[in-house]
């Protein structure tokens, strides 16, 4: 039996995971309604999904375009309410009529709606990293007391989540095994990726993804943004959380247990299964992705990250264990450098010299509160793009 109808609020409509997200809820349409979709600034697009799936609310968190998204509603004759602004996303995630929030927004932008889902005791379907990275401490404070369900929807947290014991314990847990693609520039030394292109570094092999998160995938980043997910998500120290390099992407992940056992979640690289799994479980259902051909595959390798050539994975683990506003520092500076290098302004490796230059001139402290992370974030980025200017970290 399915059971009563869900209501999603979908956080990001028009990312990636945002449309993988509507892929799987049309096709259940006896399962899942959209109460509420949102957009940073792609009016258009917005229209298009609330004309398809007549939403509730939407938002449009950029309030320059709150006109044409309130007269394009209009223009479509649907009731839809149109809201604008930051806040207008805690509202959404916050609302009763939501039972369920899919948190997409990519960046530090989308925090305080997750934060806003979890204390109000949501099935909060989690798809952005910054929420854990920059206030992982708080954020697993406001599940507890919100009451809220937590469903990791990266690839690789969903599956340690699929694979720990059903009890929600830790018990014979020895390690976390995070695994990453090696992304398109696995193999490659240093020295051969003073010239990549942007272009090239969003090339990637197995995923389909943005631009940030592509170039954080080819810097190895996007493990270290994980790493640290895991250690707040999870509740294991950061010496019983590694990363392997498995570049076929079909084992998403493992938990290694003290009786030798070795249990591994496998599958296509597709998100749909990740969102899926969150909206059902803990049931399953049908997520629009082909069975798995083990004989197609033929073999699965391994490797260990190369540090020197991807030091920002490094860079992450330091940052982890220094602990407080570190991880703050660290995930500003990494969407700085980012940007830079998708506009042209900053190399492939200016990116961990500026984030280690952030680093080493923010110095770890207590982070008691968001506008404490907040406050670390905006002294990060100003810092990050003063080293831009400059012309980097050297």
């Amino acid at each position: 039996m399915a059971g009563p109808l869900k209501t999603i609020a979908l956080l990001g409509a028009t990312g990636s995971i945002g449309g993988s997200t509507l892929d799987v809820v049309a096709r259940h349409p006896g399962r899942f309604r959209i109460g509420a979709l949102s957009a940073h600034s792609r009016v258009d697009e917005l229209l298009a999904l609330c004309a398809r799936f007549r939403p509730e609310a939407a938002v449009i968190t950029d309030p320059a375009g709150y006109d044409a998204l309130r007269e394009g509603l209009r223009a479509l004759g649907l009731p839809t309410r149109a809201l604008a602004g930051p806040a207008a996303l805690d509202e959404v995630a916050a609302d009763p009529a939501n039972d369920t929030v899919v948190a997409a927004i990519v960046g530090a932008a989308g925090v305080a709606s997750t934060l806003a889902a979890a204390r109000a005791g949501k099935r909060l379907l989690l798809a952005n990293k910054e929420s854990v990275v920059l206030a992982g401490d708080l954020l697993m404070q406001a599940v507890a007391e919100g009451g809220a369900t937590l469903l990791p929807v990266d690839s690789e947290h969903n599956a340690i989540f699929q694979c720990l014991p059903a009890d929600g314990g830790r018990g014979g847990v020895r390690r976390l095994l995070l695994t990453a693609s090696g992304g398109p520039f696995r193999g490659r030394s240093r020295d051969s990726l003073a010239t990549v292109t942007p272009d090239q570094a969003c090339a990637h092999p197995n995923w389909v993804m943005g631009r940030k998160i592509s170039v954080d995938s080819a810097t190895l980043m996007n493990k270290g943004l994980e790493v640290i997910e895991a250690r707040h998500l999870f509740g294991l120290p950061a010496d019983r959380i590694e990363v392997v390099v498995h570049p076929q992407s079909v084992i998403h992940s493992l938990v290694d247990y003290v009786d030798g056992s070795v249990l591994a979640q496998l599958g296509n690289p597709d998100m749909r299964t990740a969102i899926a799994y969150g909206l059902a479980w803990p049931e399953r259902i049908d997520s629009g992705v082909a069975p798995l051909d083990l004989a197609a595959l033929a073999r699965f390798d391994f490797e260990a990250p190369d540090l020197a050539a991807f030091p920002c994975l490094a860079l992450a683990f330091r940052a982890l264990e220094a602990g407080g506003t570190a991880p703050a520092v660290l995930n500003a500076a990494n969407e700085i450098a980012v940007s830079a290098f998708l506009q042209g302004e900053l190399g492939f490796l200016g990116i961990p010299d500026l984030i280690q230059a952030c680093l080493d001139a923010m110095p770890a402290s207590p982070a008691g509160s968001l506008d404490d992370l907040m406050a670390t974030d905006a002294e990060a980025r100003r810092l990050a793009r003063g080293l831009v200017a400059r012309g980097g970290a050297r």
